[in-house]
């Protein structure tokens, strides 16, 4: 009976709360993918590589939620939103994505809940792209 509880509770585990993790990331590249952002600036295999990096970024220490953006970019949801906990973790990003643009949701775009079509439709242009900041000027 124990083990039988044990792999219940392995079988949530993984069933529930990795998707949930992943929830954004999926939503996002479905969305993309599905035709639902208009056409793609980008091929689709971008937008399944941008999902990868999507997943992983999930596992930074600051990151609450992560999204992809149409232009190919990563929306973050920051755990904590000062300036010292965003700078750590965009510097995490982009020594582990170096080629890749990070784009950090303000508390306010946060707070207003946005559906994952305004979501993906988010410009990153503001948005400094790693190699840029990684780059000697």
């Amino acid at each position: 009976m124990r083990r039988m509880k044990w792999l219940i509770a392995t079988l949530l585990t993984v069933g529930i709360v990795g998707p949930v993790l992943a929830d954004n990331c999926t939503k996002s590249r479905d969305y993309i993918l599905d035709g639902l952002a208009g056409d793609l600036p980008k091929p689709p295999k971008t937008y399944q590589d941008s999902f990868k990096v999507c997943i992983e970024t999930l596992n930074l220490p600051n990151v609450k939620d992560a999204s992809i953006l149409k232009d190919g970019a990563i929306a973050i949801s920051a755990k904590r939103n000062t300036v010292l906990a965003t700078a750590e973790t965009l510097s995490q990003f982009c020594r582990r994505f170096p080629w890749r643009t990070a784009r950090f949701l303000t508390l306010r775009e946060q707070q207003m809940h946005p559906t994952v079509g305004l979501l993906v439709m988010m410009s990153s242009a503001g948005a400094t792209p790693c190699q840029a900041i990684r780059s000697p000027s």
